[in-house]
């Protein structure tokens, strides 16, 4: 691989949205690589995007397991040398999407557990990358997050999300939001910009089969932020190119 041409990895990417972004950013002519817990998963999505042209490979990577961002880390140096975009989109559900009120009632492995993948694992990857994005000349972090996450909505007095109250997983976007703000301040001097997404609610493994958007073209917001011009934003929270509240 020339070293001109881009590298971008996005997690959990052998499916859903995680699938649909790397097959939009592969469509651009950048390499991506799936870092996948299931590699005969993350091998045969390869395959499907090679079929297209795409130029893919994969790599394993569990959120939950001690030195898997240190291995992937290695990995992508040993390969391509420096990375221009990461897609942090692997996360994970242990609640009821809708219809769940448990903050008094949420068992505290529940918390753990997700936080674990949502919000430690995230920050431990980005940490473990961060030093190949800076060899790019404009890197781009890109944080899978929800409008679940977002405190101004469920305080609304007429809320939009007023029936979305599943604590561990809103609470953990909360999380990554705070940390997509403090990283984006962090690098606001250089070439790198941090922003979060929400994709919508998505007919995914995790979005259930009542969400009412397609996979098909779900990885929209994930590429239009992975793929930032230099007078881009940075630091901010978007759906489809508008900007969501706090």
């Amino acid at each position: 691989m020339g070293n001109t041409q881009q590298v971008a990895l996005i997690t959990g990417a052998n499916r859903g949205i995680g699938f649909e972004t790397a097959r939009a950013l592969g469509e651009q002519g950048i390499h991506v690589i799936l870092a996948v817990r299931d590699l005969a998963g993350g091998q045969s999505a390869a395959e499907k995007l090679q079929a297209l042209g795409i130029q893919a490979t994969v790599v394993s990577y569990d959120a939950g397991k001690p030195g898997s961002a240190t291995q992937v880390a290695a990995f992508v140096e040993q390969h391509c040398g420096k990375l221009d975009i990461l897609v942090n989109n692997a996360g994970i559900l242990k609640e009821d999407l809708v219809g769940g009120n448990n903050s008094s009632s949420v068992e505290a492995q529940v918390l753990r557990d997700t936080f674990e993948v949502n919000f430690f694992a995230v920050v431990e990857l980005t940490q473990a990358l961060l030093p190949l994005i800076r060899r790019s000349p404009a890197g781009r972090i890109v944080n899978l997050s929800s409008i679940l996450g977002s405190l101004t909505l469920h305080s609304m007095p007429d809320s939009p999300i007023e029936q979305a109250k599943s604590v561990a997983y809103n609470t953990s976007k909360t999380a990554l939001n705070a940390y997509t703000v403090h990283l984006a301040h962090e690098l606001k001097h250089t070439g790198i910009k941090v922003n979060a997404a929400h994709p919508g609610w998505v007919k995914t493994a995790l979005g259930g089969e009542h969400a009412p958007m397609e996979v098909e073209g779900s990885g929209k917001t994930s590429v239009q932020l992975a793929t930032l011009p230099a007078e881009g934003p940075n630091g901010g929270f978007f759906h489809d190119g508008e900007a969501l509240p706090w």
